[in-house]
């Protein structure tokens, strides 16, 4: 269901590429934390028009692995609630994709506008990326801050030295092309 409604909202003329393999990876490590505060999400599902620069990315928050499962089960339970909320999505458009030539490898810079939606909470977004084709398949790649207060994620007075109270993201998706 999720894989459709992410490809229903192209048109009839595009190119679109596409992973239900995409690393994202959430990192709230202080430099007083005594351990890393590091997820990764090997599941994301992404989607790139690339005759429009359309993209969409979708994960399920309890897809986040981290270390020590303590730091996991506090994650879902106590930070982003993943019963209550439990994807985090972004949709958007690469604002330059006329810049970006699809058919020739090569690295391409890339700005993406767009709305991030995470524990309930939806804000505007502009992230520099680039994008990387090589023999006929795309990688998308992002790194960015999230200012956890945005998203109404708080964190207790107990551990706030040991929480970074902006997460770095770093996004990595290797697409190929949707054949459906």
């Amino acid at each position: 269901m999720l894989t459709l409604g992410l490809m229903l909202f192209t048109g009839a003329q595009s190119q679109k590429y596409f992973t239900k393999a995409g690393k994202i990876t959430f990192n709230a490590t202080t430099p007083s934390s005594p351990e890393k505060v590091t997820g990764v999400n090997r599941t994301a599902t992404c989607v790139i028009d690339t005759k429009s620069g359309a993209l969409q990315f979708v994960a399920l928050m309890k897809g986040f692995e981290f270390e020590r499962a303590l730091m996991e089960e506090h994650f879902n339970e106590n930070y982003v609630e993943s019963d209550k909320y439990p994807r985090a999505e972004f949709k958007g458009t690469i604002t330059n994709n006329a810049a970006v030539d699809y058919t020739k490898d090569g690295t391409y810079a890339v700005k993406v506008t767009g709305k991030m939606t995470i524990h309930g909470e939806t804000h505007d977004v502009t992230v520099d990326g680039k994008i990387v084709i090589q023999g006929g398949k795309i990688s998308a790649v992002a790194d960015f801050p999230v200012k956890l207060e945005d998203y109404k994620i708080s964190i207790p007075g107990l551990v706030s030295d040991k929480v970074a109270k902006i997460a770095s993201i770093n996004v990595n998706c290797s697409l190929e092309l949707f054949k459906g």
